[in-house]
């Protein structure tokens, strides 16, 4: 007899209760990356245990038959590769190097899925202490994944979707408490959703992330998609600097049941790696990130001799690479059917310089669409407020939408997240395409070259105040503004120094 149903909440806790088992006992980046692999092995192994007992019904006195029909399933699980050979092992020395040659094997098994997943994430590290320590500590974790609560078949938790919403648990969690690895950025669902909604995805679309991180935008819009017209015709594509990270999000992605995608590891500015069968940058109906926020040293030195040319509207200052991000996804949007979200600092519509001269080339080509200013304190990695930046390659005329979305917001002291009707309020500023008092202007390119290509929020939207109160989001805006502007000034003046051979 089958286990009764699962709910979303149950998996989701008995999840946290597994990675409980390691947190705090090691270094944050290792306990995600250990977690959400057995998680996704776990998911592997009891998809598989599922089928296999179905064929035995079914076709029992065919056992030829039941081999055969396992071999066309999703993926193919060597025995030795089970989660459920390595926990009854788990009491024997060489845990962590056991479960590694499972991976491998796994790997090996399914290579056109698989390649090189496995190939920075390992469970056999000094990290996690001596050889005694390491086997007791992962002993325990075998244990946490075997619980009844984690019985990840479909029979039980419904569909992929069940295993794939609890990695997705996991890893707002870890965001939320400070335990991912440094460098990473994760983008809150309700921002993942607005930028999807903003890029609009259709059937057949090829969709893109530069900077994919564990792949939440990418299943947004493949999720959009599926929702709205139940079709699983589209290409998900992405590239991640991390190799651990861009593991995890072919994990997700997979977990999801998203099988129509490709995943690339390396840095996208200093080597693209999403190119077409010439060699060229491949182009997309879909190019949306949330990029992490003006990197310094992101190589701007090779730039000037890009081989793609992206940045032929300019080269941005090497100390941000924020307009290096909007270029490249600018050069890989398709001729046709190309528009673009991306997540950015308010820096970026303002900031004078190389930048300044990047943005006016923007306007000038009527890319850009729209600016949406959203609230402070909505990334985890980050109190500031950033904004969203979205452009079109074929617009339906010369304006700008500037929104000033910054007092849209629900939370309490540390952290705010987008409510639905923030959200709706947005997407229907954008669609109707209209100025809103106190919300949104439409700017035509007179009125931004007549401020210079600022972008800056406040220049179009005019917050309404009673005549005693200022308003704070206007004040934040500015007070941001001029902070940038001040860190600008201050990069040059060390610059300056360093060439005077001081520092």
């Amino acid at each position: 007899m089958n286990p009764l149903p699962v709910t979303q909440d149950s998996l989701n806790a008995a999840a946290l209760a597994a990675c409980d088992t390691l947190r705090g006992k090691v270094e944050p980046g290792i306990c995600q990356d250990l977690v959400l692999t057995l998680l996704f092995l776990k998911g592997i192994s009891d998809a598989w245990q599922d089928r296999l007992e179905d064929y035995q019904r079914r076709h029992g006195e065919h056992p030829g038959l039941v081999e055969e029909l396992l071999k066309n399933e999703r993926f193919v699980l060597p025995p030795m590769a089970s989660f459920q050979a390595l926990h009854a092992a788990r009491y024997e020395p060489g845990n962590g190097e056991r479960i590694d040659r499972a991976l491998h094997a796994l790997e090996d098994a399914n290579l056109a899925k698989l390649r090189d997943v496995f190939r920075d994430i390992s469970f056999n590290t000094a990290a996690l202490g001596d050889e005694a320590h390491k086997n007791d500590l992962l002993r325990r974790l075998l244990d946490a994944f075997a619980r009844p609560e984690l019985n990840l078949r479909e029979s039980r938790v419904g569909s992929a979707d069940g295993v794939g919403n609890a990695c997705e648990f996991l890893l707002r969690n870890f965001a939320v408490h400070g335990d991912r690895r440094a460098g990473e950025c994760y983008t809150p669902p309700e921002v993942s959703l607005l930028l999807a909604r903003l890029v609009d995805p259709q059937p057949g679309d090829e969709i893109c992330d530069p900077a994919c991180g564990s792949g939440s935008l990418l299943m947004q819009c493949s999720r959009l998609v599926h929702e709205r017209s139940g079709s699983k015709r589209y290409a998900l594509h992405g590239q991640e600097a991390m190799g651990s990270t861009s593991a995890l999000a072919r994990m997700n992605l997979f977990l999801h049941g998203e099988d129509n995608h490709r995943i690339e590891w390396g840095d996208t500015l200093r080597n693209p790696r999403l190119l077409d069968g010439d060699g060229r940058l491949k182009c997309f109906d879909i190019v949306l990130a949330h990029p992490p926020l003006s990197v310094q040293g992101w190589d701007a030195e090779a730039a000037a001799d890009d081989p793609h040319q992206r940045f032929r509207r300019g080269l941005p200052p090497r100390t941000r690479a924020d307009y290096a991000f909007i270029l490249h996804m600018v050069e890989t949007m398709k001729p046709g059917s190309g528009r673009m979200a991306v997540v950015v600092p308010h820096g970026v519509l303002f900031r004078g310089a190389a930048e300044g001269k990047i943005r006016r080339q923007l306007v000038a080509e009527n890319l850009l669409d729209a600016v949406i200013g959203l609230p402070e304190k909505l990334f985890h990695d980050t109190g500031i407020p950033a904004a969203v930046l979205v452009l079109r390659r074929n617009k339906r005329d010369d304006q700008v939408l500037f929104i000033d979305a910054s007092r849209g917001r629900q939370g309490g002291k540390n952290q705010n997240q987008l409510r639905a009707q923030d959200l709706d309020r947005m997407l229907a500023t954008c669609a109707a395409r209209r100025g809103v008092p106190a919300y949104a202007h439409l700017a035509g390119p007179a009125e931004i070259a007549g401020n210079d290509f600022n972008l800056n929020i406040p220049r179009y939207v005019h917050a309404s105040a009673g005549p005693m109160a200022a308003d704070l989001g206007t004040v934040r805006m500015e007070r941001h503004r001029l902070l940038g502007e001040l860190a600008l000034l201050e990069d040059q003046i060390a610059g300056h120094l360093r060439d005077l051979g001081h520092g």
